[in-house]
């Protein structure tokens, strides 16, 4: 499989080492490969840059976004930070996007005021849904936008009892991610199917709570598990 991984940050690194690990091509998309091999710092939370990443792991390609679309094929996995998704999007195109699957990890998250951010879209729209709308013939699935990068990627390291949350509005588009869930890991009864991309707001909106418990308990290995009585 041929998968186009949008974001060079450490949610995109974790993705890409888990996907190679499975034996898939991968092809990760940024803005500019010169300026973002350029860069030599780490970020905000101590992660080094892509440019590092990449030395270490020669078998992944860095190209700007609409290359790694094209030549990601299969699945597009967009792990940027969602205030760039429309715009990221827009330089691939409607024409490459048609008819594509892609993962949405991508969270509405606002730091213009600090930390802990806000959203910038919630209760009557999400950020899935404007994706959605833009690109109504491509296949969004939002998913593994409500954990860290650890547990997205190697979610046994927390046991059985945890749940990875999915919407999308194209139903065999959810059948193709929930077996990409499987081969991370996560076992069937794991996946919980919401529904329609509506149904993203909920789970975008898990986030300000998910901060809030990562201040508290200061280790992003958590999640949250979704118990319902028979």
């Amino acid at each position: 499989m041929k998968v186009a991984i949008l974001g060079t940050g450490s949610v995109g690194q974790a993705l890409a080492k888990k996907i190679l690990s499975l034996d898939h091509e991968i092809f990760i998309g940024t803005r500019n490969p010169s300026n973002t091999m350029e860069n030599t710092e780490s970020d905000a939370f101590g992660n080094p840059p892509i440019s590092a990443w990449l030395k270490a792991t020669p078998e992944v390609s860095l190209v700007d976004f609409k290359t790694a679309v094209e030549k990601g094929s299969n699945l597009i996995v967009f792990a940027m930070s969602g205030k760039h998704a429309l715009d990221c999007l827009e330089t691939v195109g409607d024409s490459l996007l048609n008819n594509r699957v892609m993962i949405d990890i991508s969270n509405p998250l606002d730091f213009s005021n600090g930390f802990p951010p806000t959203l910038s879209v919630s209760n009557t729209d999400s950020l899935g849904e404007q994706i959605q709308a833009k690109y109504p013939k491509l296949k969004v699935v939002k998913t593994l936008n409500t954990m860290s990068n650890p547990v997205m990627v190697s979610p046994s390291e927390l046991g059985s009892e945890h749940t990875v949350f999915m919407s999308g509005n194209d139903e065999d588009a959810k059948v193709d991610v929930a077996e990409v869930l499987k081969s991370f890991g996560w076992n069937e009864n794991q996946i919980f199917d919401l529904g329609d991309i509506t149904t993203a707001r909920g789970t975008e909106m898990l986030l300000p709570l998910w901060l809030r418990v990562f201040a508290k308990v200061q280790t992003p290995y958590f999640n949250f598990n979704l118990n319902i009585k028979s």
